[in-house]
């Protein structure tokens, strides 16, 4: 059966078409209803927050039933039907009830997604960058868009922009081919036998750290570019310029994997990491040191992930792929999300911008500490 390259990709285009609308707009969107930076820190903590809870109660039940796309197809629905309660005004109360529960929906459909493309995949891995650069061209083109329209137009328009670009996700999961269920022999290894290896709780480790430091980036960057007084548009260049950085890297990975180990290419991404923080807290009235801080999204995001879902395949198998995708999500986008959205949040007025950059920087360095400590240096080359 061949790939359905196409269909895969085109989820990915609007699953991160959305988030390119969410991600550098809707904190501004929350800033203009009134809400203040503490209460914005908490509602980004919500979204992230459900990470923890909705992959892992979805995977099981996906590799309980094999029935991956389907279950996907339901929650992006409920994900198209939460959401839209946002076009209307809401309180603090409400506005935290539906953030709660559209994030549990949201953040339940991705994980299995990945692992539906892995089934597709098959024995060919590799290839899963060139299937998931399309997210990030998806994202540059909503970012980009979306910066443009709203130099021009009321931001209260956001909210019809990503209902819209969650109905083309759904839609998506409607065309893409399912995959057989796959039996699994029953001596198949345990996941808790998994969890307790060593280098698997590094891996965890490592990609919590990381997502903490991703906490002010994620919640505060816009706002704390409109604070230099940038405009939306070239707000929106600057986002867009990190994910084309990563377009690149996703199609430059391949090569990238034939002669450099996982653990190799971790560590020199958290160094970058750490380097692409301090410039933010530091450089952020040169617009350059923005412009080189944002290429590093390349490497704390792209080869990251990239590294990270070669490592869920080959630690977790066919087995326990989707809850192996779940936990990877719910650990590190989930607890560390929340956790750098509610640091950022609560210390970003208090003890200032360069601080809370600065703390990223350090979680960086830490998880570099943990790779070149516990992880693995061998046979973790990805799977080719």
């Amino acid at each position: 059966m061949p790939i359905p390259y196409f269909r895969l990709s085109g989820y990915y285009f609007f699953y991160f078409a959305t988030l390119g609308a969410f991600l550098p707009y809707w904190n501004l969107y929350l800033k203009h209803c009134g809400f203040n930076a503490v209460q914005i820190g908490e509602f980004s903590a919500l979204i992230v927050g459900t990470r923890i809870i909705s992959p892992n109660l979805v995977g099981y039940i996906a590799d309980r039933t094999g029935k991956n796309l389907p279950i996907i197809r339901m929650t992006s629905l409920y994900t198209v039907l939460i959401f839209a309660y946002f076009l209307f005004p809401q309180n603090y109360l409400g506005l935290a009830l539906i953030t709660a529960g559209f994030g549990l929906f949201w953040n339940a459909s991705l994980p299995q997604f990945e692992a539906v493309t892995l089934f597709h995949l098959k024995d060919q891995t590799q290839r899963y960058s060139q299937i998931r650069l399309w997210g990030s061209v998806g994202f540059v083109i909503a970012v980009l868009g979306i910066g443009r329209l709203l130099d021009n137009q009321p931001i209260t328009q956001l909210p019809i922009i990503i209902t819209l670009f969650l109905m083309g996700s759904w839609f998506t999961t409607l065309v893409t081919p399912d995959t057989k269920p796959i039996k699994h022999k029953a001596a198949a290894i345990g996941l808790l036998k998994i969890l307790k290896k060593p280098e698997v709780l590094a891996f965890l480790a490592v990609n919590v750290l990381l997502q903490i430091s991703h906490g002010p980036y994620y919640v505060f960057y816009s706002i704390y570019l409109a604070d230099y007084h940038y405009s939306a548009t070239l707000t929106g260049f600057l986002w867009a310029l990190g994910v084309c950085a990563e377009i690149v890297l996703f199609m430059s990975m391949q090569r990238l994997l034939k002669h450099f180990s996982l653990r190799t290419l971790l560590l020199l991404s958290l160094l970058l990491s750490a380097i692409r923080w301090l410039m933010i807290a530091w450089c952020a009235d040169s617009l350059v040191g923005l412009v080189i801080a944002q290429l590093l999204h390349a490497a704390s995001f792209g080869s990251t992930h990239v590294i990270a879902i070669n490592l869920v395949h080959k630690y977790f198998g066919e087995q326990h792929q989707g809850k192996g995708q779940a936990l990877y999500s719910s650990i590190s986008f989930g607890l560390g999300g929340m956790i750098g959205s509610l640091y950022s949040g609560h210390y970003w007025n208090i003890l200032g911008a360069q601080f809370v950059y600065t703390i990223a920087a350090l979680c960086c360095v830490i998880a570099f500490v943990v790779t070149y400590l516990w992880l693995e240096r061998e046979n973790n080359r990805a799977l080719s």
